[in-house]
């Protein structure tokens, strides 16, 4: 553990050793006098830290990023005829082994062939290493001593210092707009693959989902047939009803509660009685998973059985009503901050008018907080819908084309954590089929928020 963050640890204290440096510098070019400098000292610093550790930096993240690759063509060049013999289909597998094997994750039998690529990469790695290190130290060490000879009373290191964080929060916007875009096409071209395999037309509007039972490589009638199984209403009117159901429960409760912390509860009441509600958000959902599976579920099932009704061990009302429950504070927290937000003048002008405490809040305070609302409850039915956990303990994996909430459903989470257990191949249309149904819950998130920014730019026009 401690060698794990060792690295970091020496990072900043050499950070913080390279900050005092140049900030000392500076004063001292200045013979004490900060207002000569056109930048403060502590810019002085900065500069130096960025110029030193930027680079060393720059550096380390290229190796990080290709190390792997570079390794893996120096094994391959080390082992020669011997991994040529490996037939191509199990090359790739016998280099992840060594690879772990090297690393010390290796779970299973090994042999000769794989423990020798396992001796190249660990020596690949200690000599990138070394080498890596020693460039690292020598670009620091030059960075310092070209920073230090910079810095004078001119050097505009405030405009510098802004720059450089400037391009950092572009550069992390970037990251961060690419890793969507490559999400989406990962998607679209993966699904793109299984609609291939298998109809769109099937995959929509199919009412039987079991790819457990399917089966490729036996001719065209065998694809046919396998075509059957893939059909996902059964998977989508799961995911919707358990997310009605969690919405019902969460929706109003959580409303009402924000309603009476931000407009009747005393000071006192709400600073205890908010953070006990927050809690619920910090339960992990395995524990709300343990609470539907042992106590809600077999409370609904022994409470039918006194009425006479037929109510299954795994129901998409237990696992609704606990994801109800563990969404009630995403609705009720950004609610009651909503409604706090808006304007005492309107609630005054509302009272000044002869209008009731009850009337001011139904007429007046929850028009003008609707855009706010709406953006939690998409929240949270976003929540619902990406749930998985409850659902597998709650709700089981029978996929069931049904709208009754007593009997087992499953959900689009659920099954794409069923499909993908173990060491799969992404080349069958059972494990290209967990894309498609990715890229379907991607495009309901999308239509949710779509919708969310629709309602809230057409109030919030009227009460701006």
């Amino acid at each position: 553990m401690i060698n794990s963050f060792l690295p970091i640890i020496i990072f900043i204290i050499l950070s913080v050793i390279i900050f005092l440096l140049g900030r000392q510098r500076a004063i001292l070019v200045c013979n004490g006098k900060i207002s000569l400098l056109h930048s403060k000292p502590s810019f002085h610093g900065a500069y130096l830290t960025i110029i030193s550790l930027g680079p060393a930096i720059f550096l380390a993240l290229l190796w990080l990023i290709f190390s792997n690759y570079l390794s893996q063509i120096y094994v391959i060049g080390e082992l020669g005829e011997k991994f040529s013999a490996i037939s191509p289909a199990e090359q790739a597998s016998f280099l992840r082994k060594s690879r772990a094997l090297a690393n010390g994750q290796l779970i299973g039998q090994s042999n000769e062939l794989i423990e020798l690529a396992a001796l190249y990469f660990e020596q690949f790695q200690i000599l990138g290493n070394i080498i890596i290190s020693s460039l690292s130290i020598i670009i620091i060490l030059g960075g310092i001593f070209i920073g230090l000879r910079q810095i004078s009373p001119n050097l505009r290191a405030r405009q510098f210092v802004e720059k450089t964080i400037f391009f950092l929060l572009i550069g992390a916007s970037m990251i961060a707009i690419l890793t969507t875009i490559g999400i989406v096409f990962s998607l679209i071209f993966e699904s793109l693959r299984f609609f291939s395999k298998v109809p769109f037309l099937s995959f929509f509007f199919g009412l039987n989902w079991s790819p457990q039972s399917a089966f490729e490589g036996a001719g065209e009638a065998a694809s046919l047939r396998n075509a059957e199984v893939f059909g996902a209403v059964p998977v989508f009117v799961g995911t919707f009803l358990i997310t009605l159901i969690a919405i019902l429960i969460a929706a109003p409760i959580g409303l009402m509660s924000a309603i009476y912390l931000s407009e009747y509860a005393s000071k006192k009441m709400r600073s205890i009685a908010k953070p006990i509600l927050e809690i619920l958000a910090g339960i992990p959902t395995v524990v709300y998973g343990f609470f539907a599976a042992l106590s809600v579920a077999p409370f609904f099932r022994r409470t039918g059985e006194t009425f006479g009704l037929s109510i299954s061990s795994e129901s998409a009302l237990a696992a609704g009503l606990v994801m109800g429950i563990m969404i009630i504070p995403f609705v009720s927290s950004l609610s009651d901050d909503v409604i706090n937000a808006v304007p005492q003048s309107l609630r005054d002008g509302s009272a000044g008018l002869g209008a009731t405490k009850s009337e001011t809040i139904i007429k007046v305070v929850l028009p003008a907080a609707l855009p706010g609302i709406v953006s939690a409850l998409m929240l949270a039915i976003s929540r619902a819908i990406g749930e998985t956990m409850i659902v597998v303990m709650a709700a089981g994996l029978a996929a069931n084309l049904t709208i009754n909430p007593f009997e087992a459903v499953t959900t689009v989470t659920v099954q794409i954590v069923t499909l993908l257990v173990g060491d799969q191949e992404f080349d069958s249309a059972k494990t290209l089929a967990v894309f498609a149904l990715g890229l379907v819950l991607f495009c309901v998130t999308l239509i949710l928020n779509i919708i969310a920014l629709r309602v809230i730019r057409k109030y919030k026009e009227q009460y701006e």
